[in-house]
Formats: C-alpha cells, structure tokens, sequence
C-alpha cells in the first residue's frame, strides 16, 4: 500500500503540472479564464458532476462546456482569436503609455525619482582604531592634526601627574613650570571623562573617544586659566614592556595609559576693563572698585573673573544700592597683544535706606515682631545681607512653611547730579508668609544599661500665645523617673534671640544614690543656639524654686522617712563656642561655666552654698579621616557641709554623659552599705577618636574612647579615686546630627559595676 499511494500520488503531481502548464497566462487569455480553467482541471470528477447543478453565478463562471473541455473553453475567447499585437506595439504601451488613474485613488503612480541614491556608511574611525595594531593605533589618536610636531610627542624634564588610573597631564618642568600646573590639574581631573570611567571595562575604542572628549576639555581649562595659545599633544602609554614579535599584537586595554603633553605658551593679561555706570556712584565709587580686586596686567583667569563679578554684586548690595544689576562679564580675546579687554555691564542705580516691615499675616507674625527680629531699623542704610538674615531668622522660629522677603521701592532718591545723593530712596520690606503646622505630638523611647527604660511623650503648639509663645504638656514614665510637666517659652522675646523659659513639673525620681519626689517651678531668660544660627556667646539666668523629698541610699535601706527640702536657687550658666557645628564639630573648643548661689531649708536649719561647674572641649582634625576630641570637667559646691545639700543636688558621676563603661550616678563616695552617695567635688576627663570609615558613603564612624572620673567630698578635686572606662562607639551621620551607639566597660570597676555599658543618644558625646 505504501508504494501504490507514492506512484499515485506521483502521477496526480504530473498531471497537475501539465494542466498548470496547458494553461500558462499569456496576452490572449483573460487571468479569471485561466483560473477557472486551473480550478476545473483541479477538481475529481464527483465535484465535477456537482457543479452542472450549482447556481446561477457558479454557472456563469463555469459553464458546462467548460467541464466538457476544459482545453478548448480556456483558449475560446476574442483575444485568442484576433491574436495577439505585434512586439512593437507593446513596447510602445510599456515604455510610453502612462498608467490610468484608478477611481477613488489619489496617490500618484511612482516614476522612480523618489527613490533617493543610497551610499556605503563608513567604518566608525574608532572602531577601526581598535582593529589595528599598537602602532597604528598610537598613529590614529586625534589631536595631533593641529601640532607643528609629530605624532606622540612627549615634553622633556616633563612634570607628570597622574589624574586617574588610565590618564595623566605632563607639563613643562623646571623653569619653564607655570604657576596654575596644580589648579588646572585638579580642575581637570574634576572634568576628566577618562577619570570618571576608569572602573569601567572599556575597548580601545572608548577609551580613544573619550580621550578626545578629555583633550578639548583640558584646551578649555587652559583657556579659563589664560593659556589660549597652549597645545595639547596625545599618547599612549603603559605598552613599552611588550616582548619581541608583539609589535603588531592585539591590544591589551588594561595597559593603556593616555598621556596629555602640554606646551602652555604665553599666559595673557587682562588689559582695559570698563565696568558700566560703575562711577557714577561717587563717593562710593573708591570703596566699590576695590571690591573689582581685578586691575589691568593681572593674569587672565575666567574663575577669579566671575568671582570679582560677585563681590561687586555683593559690595553693592552692602552699600544701599538696593537695586544694582551687574551683568555677565565679556572677555575680548587680542592674540597680537596677547590681552584681553573686559567688559561687565554695571547700572548701580541709586541709594536707598530701610522702612517699614510688612506681613502678609499680622496676626500671626506681626510686622512689630519681625521688625524685633530683625538687625535692621527704618532709616538705617540698606543692605542685602540684613534681609538675607531676617530671612533666616523667620525660618528659624519654625512656625513658616514658605517665606518671600523683598524689598519694594517706596521712594526714589532725589539727587542733583551723577553720585551725588542728597536724599535717598526708601524700600519696604514685605514678607510674605505661609504657617507651617504648629502642633506637634512627640515620642521617645530609650534605654541604656544604667538608667534603665526610658518613655517620654509631649504634645506642643508653637504659637499658641502669637507671637512665638509655645506651650508644652510633657511626660516621662521610666525605670528611674516618672515626670509630668508644662512648659511656657517665648522666642525673640523683647529683642532677638532672648528667650522667656517657665517650667513647673512633678517628678519622682529614683536611683541607686537616692529617691527624690520634687515639685519644681523654674523662669529665667536665655540667649540660646540654634541649628541655624550656632552663636560662640550664650548665656542664661533665672529662678527656681522647688521643694523635695528625699532620702540617699543608706536611708532607703534602713527604711528611714523622706527629709523635705525647700531650696531657692539662682542659677547663671555662662558659655563661648568656637567649634565649627553644634551637633558634630571637628575643630575648635568650648567653654562654659555655671554658677547657682542656692538656699536650702530643711527641718527649719538654713543652709547657704554656692555650687559651680566648668566644662571645657577642644576638637582637632588629624587629616581627612579622624578628628581628636577631648573634654574636661570640674566641679565643687562651697559654703556647707554635704549633709545639708539635698541628695539630688550633689554631684555624681558615670553615665553615657560623664564617664562610660560605669552605671548612670554610680561614681563616687559609698555609704555604709556600698551605695554612692554623692559629693562636693567633681572630676572628669574624655578623649575619643572619631574616625570614618567610608562605609555607607562614609556616614559611619567608629569612635574608640577613654573617659575618667571621681567625685570627692572635699570641695577641691583630689583624685583619689579616679575610675577608668574605655570603649568603642558607633556614629551613623544623618542630615540633623549623628546617631551615637557606644559600648563601654569600666577597667577597674568597684563591687556591684557592671561589666558592659550601652549608651545610645543623638549627637557626639561632647
């Protein structure tokens, strides 16, 4: 059965390739004829018998004497009978005949002048660099078309520095050497597009590329430092240890070392300089040129050019002219004088004094407030930088989402001639304010290994006495303490930067020294620091009146009654910052003193002191990665004897605050039963090194410390008992300040220390 279905199916193929044959269309036979023919030869012969029954329009297309002879109804039309028209003629309609428009068609027929000529794309020039040879490839760097040198030509007694792994600048050496070698150097390595991809794995190709890209770059360095003559010349390098035989080897990418040789030529001067409208401010005119610091015969240099250009902005701005424009400077380049002639457009315009304040919200920040807050009083000499400062100061209240400050002409000066000024103008400043949300719920939780649990909330509106009058309710419920408290604060009180403090909290306290149940009212005036505005004086002083029961640790073991203390104080606290920020310095020092003459009442006895307390820190950077910090403090309260100080208001130490490794208060002179019970004389010593480590983008520091502290009960320090911790800390920096975490244990411990302590808190440890 298989090969009769073969031989079969065989013959149907050659009996459908004759009928294909027989039936080829020529000019004499329509196309639909044709078909039909095909399509009867193709059908079996029931299908035939079929369709001498179909309908009317198969009927028409197929007739019967179609199926009868397929051959012969093929050929039998007019065209087939009048013959086909002489070659000639045809040729004559296929060349010279247009085609027919076609009904309902409105695009023209194609004539073959649309199609556009196609050329051949040539080969990428640095593609083919990197197909060649070393050699070859060192011939084709670009660059080299503009020197009257030959190629790879390199500068003798060159100064060569190496910007990146796979590019350096050679200059002239000796006393050819320029000045401006290290700033166009560090300013093209900022620049360079060989430096900011050396970690990639490039081809030869890119590498070439963007060696192009790096020498125009280094031309237009040259130029901003006023080299505009100097040439720059290309080379490979990094390929003189190949063996022999491999001169015309492949390339080995990682080897290669683009080389700058840079012949500087003459550096050009600056010659006339023209500077507007500039003289016409008069009597100013002296004081304003000498804030152009740039004069004829300086080197040409476009930084120094734009710098200049700002402290004149400034200059004026600081001098009244409250609506000066300083336009860009043009630089007209002379290559026979080897000068440049400067121009920078000035229209000082006139000079003006301050008016009024005004607020687009007077009940809220009053235009009486923000004139207190300002540095500035109507009829003072205008100046740009007094508003910049009010505008910094209003944002400091935190009570602003969005601020404008500007000034506005009410005035204009009157004068009788150029620079001359007999009345000046007069500007408003308007601010224009939008109030932040002034309600805030805050949350705290804590711990650290001696004071245990810490949980504190406070709910507080910043503005709920206008202007800046906050109130806060406040509460902590912890290991050691449980407090509750209200607090009223007014900013920029009186004048600016004076703050009103009042304070009255209850408070239980609890600790390893004693117990204490405190009713306290505090009021008192500060000049503060803030984040925006970190000032080197501070100072506070006030009132504080409280009255407390207490009992040290040898009473709470024999189960002995609170003793109630009334004590009358009035602390002072006194302080200079010279460091450099005010939650992570890395230079300078501070210093602070505070002072609090106290009275105290217990049992109807009056007792007088007077306590004091130093503190001192100094902080010194050691290269780019580690600051040396270290802090001292002292302490001593003079006028009685220490069993008439109330527990709570003698000194103690330990803590992450004082001396790390060591339990919060647990320093210091022990009662019969081993328990610190506080003294009159204070002692402690810190010194840490914070040192980055680059890790995260280089927010993480790792900080080792030493810290020391005794307490005595003499009024003078004596040292006999000095404790020693030491440790290592963690800081993660954050755009408010580092996260500080630090481990410490104490190295010669008493009975009961702990032999680890933790301590996490928010800013350095001093």
């Amino acid at each position: 059965m298989p090969n009769l279905f073969a031989r079969a199916s065989k013959a149907a193929s050659r009996t459908a390739s004759t009928a294909r044959r027989s039936v080829t269309p020529t000019p004499d036979l329509p196309l639909a004829r044709v078909l039909a023919a095909v399509l009867v030869l193709a059908l079996p012969a029931q299908a035939l018998a079929q369709s001498r029954q179909a309908d009317q329009e198969l009927e028409a297309l197929i007739p019967d004497s179609a199926l009868d002879n397929a051959d012969a109804w093929a050929v039998d039309t007019d065209a087939a009978r009048t013959g086909a028209p002489p070659v000639a003629v045809i040729e004559q309609i296929e060349t010279d005949t247009a085609m027919p428009d076609l009904p309902g068609m409105t695009i023209p027929w194609p004539d073959g002048s649309e199609i556009p000529d196609i050329q051949p794309l040539s080969p990428d020039p640095d593609i083919d660099v990197a197909e060649q040879s070393i050699d070859a490839a060192v011939e084709a760097l670009p660059g080299q078309e503009d020197a009257d040198v030959p190629t790879n030509v390199r500068l003798a007694d060159a100064d060569v520095s190496r910007v990146g792994k796979q590019v350096e600048v050679a200059f002239p050496g000796g006393k050819d050497a320029i000045a401006d070698h290290d700033a166009i150097v560090s300013r093209f390595a900022g620049l360079s597009s060989l430096r900011s991809f050396d970690d990639d794995e490039d081809n030869l190709a890119q590498i070439v590329r963007r060696a192009r890209t790096d020498r125009e770059t280094l031309v237009e360095v040259l130029r901003v430092h006023g080299y505009y003559d100097a040439q720059v010349y290309q080379s490979l390098g990094g390929l003189d240890d190949r063996s022999e035989g491999e001169a015309t080897g492949p390339i080995d990418v990682e080897k290669v070392v683009v080389r700058f040789d840079v012949q500087p030529g003459p550096q050009y001067r600056v010659g006339q300089i023209a500077l507007g409208d500039l003289a016409a401010t008069g009597p100013d005119y002296e004081t304003l040129r000498g804030a152009f610091k740039l004069k004829t015969g300086d080197a040409i240099n476009g930084d120094r050019i734009i710098a200049e250009r700002v402290s004149l902005q400034t200059a004026l701005g600081e001098t009244g002219y409250a609506f000066a424009k300083v336009g860009d400077p043009d630089l007209l380049i002379d290559h026979e004088r080897r000068e440049g002639d400067l121009t920078v457009p000035v229209t000082p315009g006139g000079v003006y004094q301050f008016g009024q304040i005004n607020s687009s919200r007077d009940r809220f920040l009053s235009a009486k407030h923000l004139q207190r807050i300002a540095r500035f009083d109507p009829g003072d000499r205008f100046k740009r930088s007094e508003v910049d400062d009010l505008r910094q100061a209003i944002l400091a209240t935190g009570l602003v989402s969005s601020l404008t400050v500007e000034a506005r002409e009410v005035a204009r000066p009157a004068g009788q001639g150029p620079g001359t000024v007999d009345v000046p103008g007069t500007v408003d400043v308007d601010v224009t304010l939008t109030p932040a949300p002034l309600r805030t719920i805050a949350g705290l939780i804590g711990y650290s290994s001696g004071e245990g649990f810490r949980v504190e909330a406070s709910w507080e509106h910043r503005n709920f006495f206008p202007p800046e009058g906050m109130v806060r309710v406040r509460g902590v419920a912890g290991t050691q303490e449980q407090l509750a408290g209200l607090t009223f604060r007014r900013n920029n009180f009186l004048t600016r930067d004076l703050v009103l403090n009042a304070d009255l909290y209850a408070r239980n306290q609890t600790s390893s020294a004693f117990e204490a149940r405190t009713v306290s009212f505090t009021a008192g005036l500060e000049r503060q620091q803030t984040l925006l505005f970190q000032k080197p004086w501070v100072f506070s002083a006030g009132v504080e009146i409280l009255a407390t029961g207490e009992r040290d640790a040898a009473a709470i073991l024999a189960r002995m009654p609170r003793k109630t203390y009334f004590i009358g104080a009035l602390p002072m606290r006194a302080a200079y910052d010279g460091s450099d920020d005010l939650l992570d310095p890395t230079r300078g020092f501070r210093v602070g003193l505070r002072v609090s003459p106290e009275v105290s009442v217990q049992n109807g006895v009056r007792s007088s002191y007077g306590k004091a307390q130093l503190d001192a820190s100094y902080y010194q950077p050691v290269g780019e990665r580690l600051v040396v910090a270290g802090r001292v403090r002292f302490g001593t309260i003079l006028g009685t004897d220490i069993t008439n100080i109330a527990p709570s208001r003698r000194f103690y130490a330990g803590g992450g605050g004082s001396v790390r490794g060591y339990g919060f208060q647990l320093i210091g002179p022990r009662d019969t039963a081993g328990e610190p019970s506080g003294g009159r004389a204070l002692s402690e010593f810190s010194l840490e090194a914070r040192v980055k480590t680059g890790l995260l983008g280089g927010a993480v520091s790792l900080v080792p410390f030493v810290d020391a502290g005794a307490v005595d009960t003499t009024t003078t320090p004596r040292l006999r008992d000095l404790k020693i911790g030491a440790g290592i800390g963690l800081r993660y920096q954050t755009n408010f300040g580092p996260i500080r975490i630090d481990l410490g244990t104490p190295l010669n411990p008493s009975k009961g220390d702990s032999r680890i302590g933790v301590y996490v808190a928010l800013g350095q440890a001093f």
